[in-house]
């Protein structure tokens, strides 16, 4: 007992004398082969600490003017305007930034770190540049201007300035170690929170303006306001019994939902709407056409219609099989649809599959019979590693009997346990599911026999053999788009006599040679820095253009917005030109939308006129255009349908 408390004591001692050791010494590395450097104690302290970083530094740098040219710009509003509503855009301005502008001040003081002087000359020149700041010659034609003039200018250059704030703010996030400080991180949120607010007000004072019928329609959901030009509207209808949710007709999310005044227990029955709306998806998505036959698609399966001598279209059977994303393609008594989401069954049942591994699933193409219309018989499925997002019928049924269809997946790879031969993302292994297209073969007397024949890698380098040898995802540069990866055709339109397709592949727009359809081969490729997914593409009359479509924003954004640039989210045309796609112009619906309006290119479809290039466009909630693009350089609206937003 007692030599274990001497080892104690000893033990003690030892700690004790350590602290009477001298400081070691802390080294900083120098290059290789340098000599390293020294630091004291006070020197290290200053490096580690983490409070703020160089960026956050550089941050309240750099807002500092960008919030004074704000105050600038609203010093001019009131002698410019008599609006009240800029007048107050301008108050909560002044009242706002300036404050900000102290408050960055202090902070930069408080650290040691080097305050600018907003007002010198140098400092407005240099940061021009800065996102969303407006140039000398900007702030000079806002001076000059008065009146309605004035109230354009005004309101598109501060929100651009709004949301350059705001993209600075989320630059200086996205750097390691940056906004750690709670006071700065507060500040970067106030930023992003008030000036996305003002933006949509902006916007809308910015709509209010616009001389365009189009612009500021009332909302709602069966009564929204709506306007046309040159078109007739024959006829609207309602969704069929099953295809909407009566307590969910828009479709919103399951938060908005209500419970029956008459439930039992309302507690239950939100929670059962909650688990049922991701399953229940009813958006419409495409529609076929043979003869007096339509056929509308659906996530929720397909409707098919009969026109009667007056257009109108008369319903005549619905067909519930879910899975999205339902595109539509009709040969001769088949009808094929696209299905991709990972909770399509086999059987068509509503119940899902909520396995990651199950024979239930289906994602790929199911074929039908529509001999009888009113009795559509699933008689052909073909399961494919990415589904089916679209599809394109290349040819047929030829002598041999078969149709020939270009299969396009954007989904995720599924698990290779449950198909063989899907391989997902592992680098260099040639036979991944990605960067290719599905080459299906559909015999029209026997379709469960339909089958993959190929899966050709289209967009390979050719030179290499790189299965990515195409768009690799990212921006293009300052002021450009973030451009998505080319591993995937979203849409194929195939012109057979002319033994060409064009591709809409999310990063790029795609000339192939069909020459042999089951095995395309790429003949031209172009990117575009205004493209954020290159959607659709169509051909004109003869071929000898092609119109690609950018989903910015994926379909469920606004991107028609007063301040959006109208090269983004628009048609490009292109010539074809000697077998290459040499681009002309772009087109985008030029009357402004409201924020609850999601707007951008989509679906389009080609108007056969002799002698000219007529193109439908559809953009969503902002309605559709009908653009004459003869002149393939001078596209012009000819005619157009938009109604209210569906949320006020």
């Amino acid at each position: 007992m007692r030599r274990l408390k001497g080892l104690s004591l000893s033990i003690i001692l030892l700690g004790h004398a350590t602290f009477a050791l001298a400081q070691p010494p802390i080294i900083q590395p120098g290059l290789p082969g340098d000599p390293s450097k020294e630091l004291s104690a006070d020197e290290a302290i200053e490096i580690a600490d983490t409070s703020y970083s160089p960026a956050d530094a550089q941050f309240m740098h750099d807002m500092i003017p960008h919030h004074h040219q704000a105050l600038e710009m609203a010093a001019l509003v009131a002698d410019r305007t008599n609006r009240p509503e800029l007048i107050d855009v301008a108050g909560r301005i002044n009242a706002s930034q300036g404050d900000e502008i102290e408050f960055m001040q202090q902070w930069l003081r408080e650290r040691g770190e080097r305050v600018p002087d907003p007002t010198a000359h140098d400092a407005m020149h240099t940061h021009h540049t800065m996102a969303g700041m407006a140039t000398p010659e900007q702030m000079a034609e806002l001076a000059a201007a008065e009146g309605t003039d004035f109230d354009r200018l005004f309101l598109t250059l501060m929100i651009t300035h709004h949301d350059g704030a705001v993209k600075m703010v989320e630059e200086l996030l996205e750097q390691p170690g940056s906004a750690y400080d709670p006071v700065l991180l507060d500040f970067t949120s106030d930023i992003t929170n008030d000036q996305t607010a003002e933006i949509e007000r902006m916007n809308a004072l910015l709509v209010s303006l616009s001389t365009d019928p189009r612009a500021g329609l009332s909302a709602g959901l069966d009564d929204a306001g709506q306007v046309l030009k040159n078109l007739e509207l024959v006829a609207s209808l309602s969704k069929p019994p099953g295809f909407v949710d009566p307590r969910n007709p828009t479709e919103g999310p399951p938060k908005h939902l209500k419970a029956d005044d008459d439930a039992e227990d309302p507690e239950e029955e939100d929670v059962n709407e909650d688990q049922r709306s991701p399953l229940l998806s009813f958006s419409n998505t495409d529609m076929a056409f043979a003869g007096d036959v339509l056929v509308a698609g659906s996530y929720h399966g397909f409707n098919v219609y009969r026109l009667g001598d007056d257009g109108i279209p008369d319903l005549l059977s619905s067909v519930v099989c879910p899975g999205g994303q339902g595109d539509v393609s009709i040969v001769g008594n088949l009808l094929i649809m696209s299905v991709e989401q990972t909770r399509g069954r086999r059987d068509c049942g509503l119940e899902g599959v909520t396995e990651d591994v199950s024979t239930d699933r289906f994602r790929g193409l199911r074929i039908f019979d529509i001999s009888d219309l009113t009795r559509p018989v699933q008689v052909g499925a073909v399961q494919t590693c990415r589904g089916s997002h679209t599809h394109s019928v290349v040819e047929g049924p030829n002598n041999d009997g078969k149709i020939i269809v270009y299969n396009s997946g954007t989904s995720v790879v599924r698990d290779e346990e449950e198909m063989a031969g899907c391989i997902d993302e592992s680098p260099g292994d040639e036979r991944t599911a990605l960067f290719r297209i599905d080459v299906i073969e559909i015999p029209v007397d026997e379709p469960a026999a339909a089958r993959i024949v190929d899966s050709p890698a289209v967009f390979a380098d050719p030179e290499t053999g790189v299965l990515s040898g195409l768009w690799r995802g990212g921006d293009h540069g300052d002021e450009t788009q973030e451009t998505s990866q080319t591993d995937q055709c979203h849409d194929i339109t195939v012109f057979p006599e002319r033994k060409i397709a064009g591709g809409a592949c999310s990063g790029n727009g795609i000339l192939f040679d069909i020459s042999d359809p089951l095995k395309p081969q790429r003949i031209d490729e172009v990117v575009d820095t205004g493209f954020a997914y290159w959607h659709s593409a169509t051909f004109n009359n003869d071929g000898t253009k092609v119109i690609f479509t950018d989903e910015w924003g994926g379909g469920t954004r606004a991107r028609c917005r007063a301040y959006d640039p109208l090269t983004w989210g628009a048609d490009a045309i292109y010539d074809i030109v000697d077998g290459q796609l040499e681009f002309r112009s772009y087109f985008k619906m030029p009357a402004p939308q409201v924020e609850q309006e999601n707007c951008v290119a989509h679906n389009g479809s080609i108007v056969p006129v002799p002698g000219r290039d007529i193109f439908v466009q559809a953009w969503y909630q902002g309605g559709i255009s009908v653009i004459d693009f003869t002149d393939s350089a001078r596209p012009v609206e000819i005619a157009y349908f938009d109604r209210g937003p569906i949320d006020a």
